[in-house]
């Protein structure tokens, strides 16, 4: 295999830079060509590609976002855009791809890689930290910390005020985020799209609360909760306690951007390094992990189908450290 391309795909993550960083080094020190292909799958599409020299990755180890940028195509979910997506690899000799994305991105390539024959291995770059076949994503460490000095600022003002905030942070369809930066915030409550959420027992909770004069309670929200986040929540605590000083705060996309963590710069090296080599080796249509510190090989087919569960005991924390 002599030429390779890369893309990110889907949500970008705090560490894709230090991913593509240590794939295109890699490459380029295994005697191989590699291709940037910009904003994903849809850049594959239109041709958008370049050849990628060890210049065109130097200082982006730190930077947030995508060198490549990224997008979702809807094009590519059409047999048509998948054609053409492949005739356009032919065109640039690219033998073998290197996939940085989510769910989103790995299922795309379930469906392409069925129709065409193109080597491939995936690396794990989402905030939500919501695929099976590792311990952690790209993103997730840097994401987590960035709602955690949040949540501890709005607990600054919320003290000040004795007031009730509630927070919501990302996690359309995985609670990760909600859990950690709430318990690592002491976070009276925590709603989590894997629990179903018991409105009257939170209100329950906040009435005794008050009656023990503990005015300050913090709720961290995940966006995917099933009662229908922060503003729903926000609502339901108003029609029962008119007088409580609530807010409301929605942490957004400030999650998904600034300069990536330690961790997860190191993480994002390992992995760019894994996949490349993995490509070298013939062990491709894979997914690279990290478990118990190892570096892991999981198939695409069984990423997108499995689930991560929620560790039992961290629910249980949630109940117990918040009294």
């Amino acid at each position: 295999m002599k030429n390779i391309g890369i893309l990110t795909s889907g949500g970008d993550s705090p560490g894709m830079n230090a991913a593509i960083r240590a794939a295109v080094r890699t490459a380029l020190y295994n005697k191989m060509n590699i291709f940037g292909i910009r904003r994903g799958y849809q850049g594959m599409i239109e041709g958008d590609i370049f050849q990628m020299k060890t210049t065109d990755v130097s200082n982006i180890i730190q930077r947030g976002g995508t060198i490549l940028k990224t997008a979702r195509s809807k094009d590519f979910m059409t047999d048509k855009g998948m054609e053409t997506a492949y005739n356009q690899l032919l065109s640039h000799n690219i033998e073998g791809l290197v996939l940085i994305g989510g769910d989103g991105t790995f299922r795309g390539a379930v469906n392409f890689f069925s129709r065409y024959s193109i080597p491939a291995v995936g690396i794990p770059g989402t905030i939500d930290k919501d695929l099976m076949g590792t311990d952690f994503t790209i993103g997730f460490d840097t994401a987590v910390n960035t709602a955690m000095e949040a949540i501890d600022k709005i607990r600054d003002t919320a003290e000040a005020h004795d007031r009730v905030f509630v927070i919501e942070v990302m996690g359309r369809d995985a609670g990760y985020i909600a859990l950690n930066s709430g318990l690592a915030c002491g976070a009276e409550d925590i709603l989590i799209p894997e629990v179903t959420t018991d409105i009257n027992a939170l209100l329950h909770k906040i009435e005794c609360d008050e009656t023990r004069k503990k005015n300050v309670h913090i709720i961290v929200v995940a966006e995917g909760d099933d009662y229908g986040g922060a503003n729903k929540v926000h609502e339901a605590i108003i029609s029962r306690f008119p007088k409580l000083d609530v807010r409301t705060c929605i942490l957004g996309h400030i999650q998904r951007g600034g300069s990536p963590s330690y961790a997860d710069r190191v993480l994002a090296g390992r992995m760019g390094f894994s996949a490349v080599n993995a490509l070298v080796s013939g062990n491709t249509q894979v997914m690279i992990g990290v478990i118990n510190g190892n570096i892991v090989h999981t198939p695409f087919a069984q990423v997108v189908k499995g689930e991560t569960p929620i560790p039992t005991d961290m629910i249980e924390m949630i109940k117990v450290l918040s009294i």
